[in-house]
């Protein structure tokens, strides 16, 4: 009985009073401050706008961010020759007044930006026939010329393969759309055959010119046709060999012409 009434007599003493007050206060306070304390390194409650840089170029982003809470990085480049070089293509997070989503001061925006150039590899086209090489070319969206050198033993085949008159090996790489010319081998000069100017001529209109002189063939280069509408709108915009008032060339010589729908007159 006396330790149960000395017991009672402390927690109800003035010292034991004060002890649990001042725990409680420091708890309070303590929670208090914790709570502070991560509301500003969190930036709780912050609600940032994030804004729509689709369409933008790289070279305004500064501008842009001036001043802004929000930084920026560019990821990579995405090879779209349709759009101006630095052109941002994607960004993440979305836009805020496409996502609704709102972020805190310090995000950084990510960013892919578009490019006008890509590095192809051109194959070893030696050897190879003048058809087989043509459809490569046009596969890896190289622009191609060909021109012909008497020959007996590569006849109808590939001897040398140009860039900027230069011999190119094998595995270089150059931008898309570089034009390669063909050094290609007959065995004899066969006759001569005046060029058809193809320029301007719808596909069909081409091709009908081609095969009316009966003693050449005529090989097609569109990449911006897919549809069927588009190869009824697509004109020649280029041809290989070119045309030049009174030239001519041997029979049996394939005409390569270069299509576009985007035909500028």
């Amino acid at each position: 009985m006396k330790l149960l009434t000395k017991i009672r007599n402390y927690l109800w003493s003035k010292s034991f009073l004060i002890n649990i007050s001042l725990i409680f206060l420091f708890y309070v306070v303590g929670i208090f401050i914790l709570q502070f304390y991560l509301n500003s390194i969190t930036n709780f409650g912050q609600r940032i706008e994030v804004p729509n840089l689709i369409g933008k170029n790289q070279s305004d982003l500064q501008d842009i961010f001036r001043g802004s809470n929000l930084n920026y990085e560019i990821l990579d480049s995405v090879y779209n020759p349709k759009e101006f070089e630095g052109t941002v293509m994607e960004q993440s997070p979305v836009a805020s007044e496409i996502s609704n989503i709102y972020v805190k001061e310090g995000r950084v925006i990510k960013l892919r930006v578009s490019k006008r150039s890509e590095l192809v590899e051109i194959p070893d086209l030696i050897d190879k026939s003048q058809r087989f090489a043509e459809v490569v070319l046009n596969s890896r969206s190289f622009r191609y010329k060909l021109e012909y050198k008497p020959s007996i033993e590569s006849n109808g085949a590939v001897i040398s393969q140009l860039h900027n008159g230069k011999s190119i090996p094998g595995g270089t790489k150059l931008p898309i759309g570089s034009r390669i010319t063909l050094i290609v081998g007959r065995n004899n000069n066969g006759l001569s055959v005046p060029i058809p100017d193809l320029y301007g001529l719808t596909i069909s209109e081409a091709k009908s010119r081609v095969e009316s002189l009966g003693n050449l063939d005529f090989f097609l280069v569109c990449p911006t046709c897919v549809t069927s509408g588009d190869s009824l709108k697509a004109r020649v915009e280029s041809q290989s060999p070119e045309f030049i008032e009174g030239s001519m060339t041997t029979s049996g010589t394939t005409i390569s012409a270069f299509a576009s729908i985007k035909f500028i007159d």
